[in-house]
C-alpha cells in the first residue's frame, strides 16, 4: 500500500516565515493597527481568512479586511524573486521519493505567491502533487488542506506524516489524526511545537533529511 509525506512549505520548506510578519506589521501599520511582531509571528502559519481575527479579535470592524490583506500581498511580493529554501529542503523531497514514499506539499498559500515558492524549492521532478488556499475552505489549523493533498496523492491519512513549521500544522494534522514533525527553522522552538502535539522535532530540513531512517515509530509504522 503507498504511503506518503504532506509539507507545509512556507516557512518548512521556504525560508518564508519573517517575510511574512514583516509584510502582516506594514500592511497593519498602514492601517494603524498597532501589533507586536511577536505577535505577528507566532500566528503565521495561518490563512489570510483566519491570521486578522488571531491579530485583531474576531468582534472587530471587519470593513478593512480586504484592504489589509492586499496590503500584506503587496508588500510581500517583492520578495518573491529573493526566496530562498532552507538548507536541504529539495535534497529532503528527494529523500522521500527515494525511500517510495509519496509527496505531497500542502500549502494554503495563495496560487500566485504558490508559484513563486515552487520556484524557489526547484523540486518540482519529486512532488506528485501540491495545493493552494484555492483548495481548501478553511485554513490551518482546518485540516482541508491536508485533505485536498490526500485526495491528489491517493493515499489514506493513516499512511501519511505532515511535516510543518508552525503549531497550526500541528493542530491540522491532529484533526486527522497524522502525526506532525515539526521543523524550527520558521521561528518556533522545539519546546512550542511539542507541546502543540508534534512526535517530534528537527532543526530544518537537511536535519530532518539525516534522521529519515530513524523516524519515531509512530511515523516509521505508517511509512513502512
Amino acid at each position: 500500500m503507498a504511503s506518503g509525506v504532506l509539507f507545509d512549505v512556507d516557512g518548512t520548506l521556504v525560508d518564508t516565515t519573517y517575510l511574512h510578519a514583516v509584510s502582516w506589521w506594514q500592511a497593519l501599520q498602514q492601517f494603524d493597527r498597532d501589533v507586536a511582531m511577536a505577535r505577528i509571528h507566532r500566528a503565521i502559519g495561518m490563512g489570510g481568512d483566519k491570521i486578522l481575527d488571531e491579530l485583531l479579535g474576531a468582534d472587530r470592524d471587519r470593513s478593512d479586511d480586504d484592504e489589509l490583506r492586499t496590503a500584506h500581498d503587496t508588500v510581500y511580493a517583492q520578495y518573491w524573486t529573493r526566496l530562498r529554501p532552507h538548507a536541504g529542503a529539495a535534497e529532503l523531497l528527494r529523500g522521500c521519493a527515494k525511500r517510495g514514499w509519496k509527496v505531497a506539499l500542502a500549502s494554503s498559500a495563495a496560487p500566485h505567491e504558490f508559484e513563486a515558492l515552487r520556484r524557489a524549492l526547484d523540486a518540482d521532478d519529486v512532488v506528485e502533487a501540491a495545493t493552494t488556499s484555492g483548495d481548501a475552505e478553511e485554513s490551518k489549523p482546518a485540516p482541508d488542506i491536508l485533505d485536498a493533498a490526500l485526495e491528489r496523492i491517493g493515499v489514506p491519512p493513516e499512511r501519511v506524516i505532515f511535516v510543518g513549521d508552525a503549531v497550526w500544522d500541528v493542530y491540522a494534522a491532529a484533526k486527522l489524526d497524522i502525526p506532525c514533525i515539526g521543523l524550527t527553522c520558521g521561528g518556533l522552538s522545539a519546546a512550542e511545537l511539542t507541546e502543540a502535539g508534534a512526535i517530534a522535532t528537527y532543526d530544518d530540513p537537511a536535519d530532518l533529511l539525516r534522521h529519515l531512517d530513524d523516524l519515531p515509530a509512530s511515523a516509521r509504522k505508517r511509512l513502512s
